[in-house]
């Protein structure tokens, strides 16, 4: 039976279980919240951002999450500089030409700030004099930090990156640095 791990990962915490940067590093890794043997991230959640990243012991549907022709939505709540117009909204719907090339396009909608949102450490930094929203983004596609620089694309850099949702798993109910198990019988995949 596949194992499956759904963790809600806090902000700073790099997305695998050994940390391989530069010799005398500190950086915190999976391992200090989830002790569950051979089990790995199917795709990545850049060590600046926060919320779900499924972990398994099934190559094939790690790769099936993960690889881009597959096309398993994953949706973000994004919290950007400024107040995108319609038309910057647009743009990210249709699609935003990146250095390595146009992105998928996207389902983008205003949010109200997350209900019961925790807070982060350290904080995100405001500018008093510049506002801030919240961003509901989905895309089919998981090119290296896309949501950032798509939204950097249309001038409303991200301030906070929350990933609420990889095709049919969310982070409802799993408190940030909390872990649930799932189990999947070999024949189920995700859907979107």
């Amino acid at each position: 039976m596949t194992r499956i791990i759904l963790f809600n990962k806090p902000y700073g915490i790099l997305s695998q279980f050994t940390d391989k940067g530069t010799a005398g590093s500190a950086r915190k890794t999976l391992s200090e919240f989830i002790d569950v043997p051979d089990v790995y991230a199917a795709g990545r959640l850049d060590k600046d951002s926060e919320g779900l990243l499924v972990l398994t012991d099934n190559g094939r549907l790690q790769s099936r999450i993960s690889d881009p022709k597959f096309k398993t939505s994953k949706t973000y709540w994004v919290q950007v500089e400024g107040a995108p117009t319609d038309a910057q909204l647009q743009k990210l719907r249709d699609g935003v030409k990146l250095k390595d090339g146009l992105t998928r396009p996207a389902i983008v909608r205003r949010m109200d700030e997350p209900a019961g949102l925790w807070p982060r450490t350290p904080p995100v930094r405001f500018r008093k004099t510049v506002a801030d929203s919240w961003l509901e983004i989905t895309i089919s596609e998981g090119r290296n930090r896309q949501v950032r620089r798509m939204t950097a694309a249309v001038d409303c850099p991200t301030l906070r990156l929350i990933r609420y949702r990889v095709g049919d798993w969310t982070i409802d109910g799993i408190m940030n640095g909390e872990w649930v198990e799932h189990h999947l019988k070999p024949s189920s995949a995700p859907t979107s």
